[in-house]
């Protein structure tokens, strides 16, 4: 153990990982009768300081949404730290997806118009802390600055001085005549990939486990771009039009599990990657709402991700594992939060959580 340059992250990180929440406490949070309750659960857990450091500013949804928030990138950091050096910038440009997801939000709250302080509340961001590497690479000053530009073409004026600038200005004249902002979003997602792949070419004989990592995330994505597409009953081209290259998945693949006739039975193709999707087939008949195979895509991938990562203790595997980690909770939480929000009943909300089926 002695000689791996990871034994001290393990060792750095052996005792967080206790903090990650159990499914009896989920149990519990699906049970909750409202947001307070939810709140008072979580108090005395790894959310407890985060939640008093912003009950003095907001309540309900908002305090929730919070805490999540800090502590996401509380754990980014920690995870980062931990990362030995010849690690680090690979973990650094993995951790700029948390940009993306706020630069996202703001361009689409631009062309909404809604206010800065609706957006606020959901930005992944380090409230208080430092700058440095706590969630991506831009402060909440920095957001805030980027929230209150003009135009969107302010806005991707405004980003070049970060990095992204390049990546949306050729696209800014394309926009102003057609106010459409996907081009944006997904020239911003594929600059992502492009350098996520490029930064894990430096690691140390373990830099695989993070392109398998990355590439089981775009076919993820890819997957359920195809059964969007297959709903919506979309031209190929028009589908191939939002897709990401970088996956396991490829195009001719693709293109032949779109010639299937229905999203029932291309799930059914889709399980020999996702195993779980035909089991959802009639609840989708029900509801007619992908988000059924959506969870089930994530909990697949989670499953065979994690499984995966951790056969690996002795590599960068240790820190992605902590780091996916916090990402499945983060986001089982929220989807916890919004179901109390907007009264979603307890059998659309299972099939959207995670953590608690694994």
């Amino acid at each position: 153990m002695g000689g791996s340059p990871y034994a001290s992250s393990i060792g750095r990180l052996k005792s967080d990982f206790p903090t990650f929440l159990g499914k009896e406490i989920f149990t519990q949070l699906r049970r909750a009768k409202g947001i307070d309750e939810i709140l008072t659960l979580l108090e005395p857990t790894a959310y407890g300081p985060h939640l008093n450091a912003a009950r003095a500013t907001v309540q309900g949804v908002a305090l929730l949404e919070i805490a999540l928030n800090r502590a996401l990138v509380h754990r980014n950091h920690m995870a980062w730290t931990a990362t030995p050096f010849a690690g680090r910038n690979g973990v650094q440009e993995y951790l700029r997806r948390w940009d993306l997801r706020n630069i996202e939000l703001i361009l689409t709250a631009k062309i909404d118009a809604r206010p800065l302080t609706e957006v606020e509340a959901h930005l992944v961001s380090a409230r208080g802390l430092p700058a440095g590497i706590l969630g991506g690479t831009l402060t909440l000053d920095d957001l805030r600055l980027l929230m209150e530009q003009p135009t969107v073409e302010a806005i991707a004026q405004s980003l070049v001085k970060f990095g992204y600038g390049p990546t949306l200005m050729p696209l800014v004249e394309q926009f102003a005549r057609s106010r459409d902002v996907f081009p944006l979003h997904l020239a911003l997602e594929q600059e992502y990939y492009r350098r996520c792949a490029d930064a894990a070419r430096f690691f140390q004989g373990d830099e695989w486990i993070v392109r398998q990592f990355l590439a089981s995330e775009i076919d993820a994505r890819n997957a359920l771009l195809l059964l969007k597409g297959k709903a919506l009953d979309l031209p190929t081209d028009r589908i191939f039009g939002h897709w990401v290259e970088g996956g396991t998945l490829g195009r001719a693949v693709a293109e032949d599990l779109l010639t299937t006739g229905s999203v029932p039975a291309l799930a059914e193709r889709l399980a020999t990657q996702y195993p779980s999707l035909p089991t959802f087939a009639e609840l989708y008949r029900t509801t007619e709402s992908l988000t059924v195979f959506e969870g089930a895509i994530r909990r697949d991938r989670a499953r065979g991700e994690l499984q995966r990562l951790r056969s690996y203790p002795l590599s960068i595997g240790v820190i992605f594992t902590y780091i996916y980690l916090a990402e499945l909770e983060w986001n089982d939480l929220r989807q916890i939060g919004f179901a109390q929000v907007y009264g979603i009943p307890d059998e659309r909300l299972d099939p959207l959580l995670v953590l608690p089926s694994l």
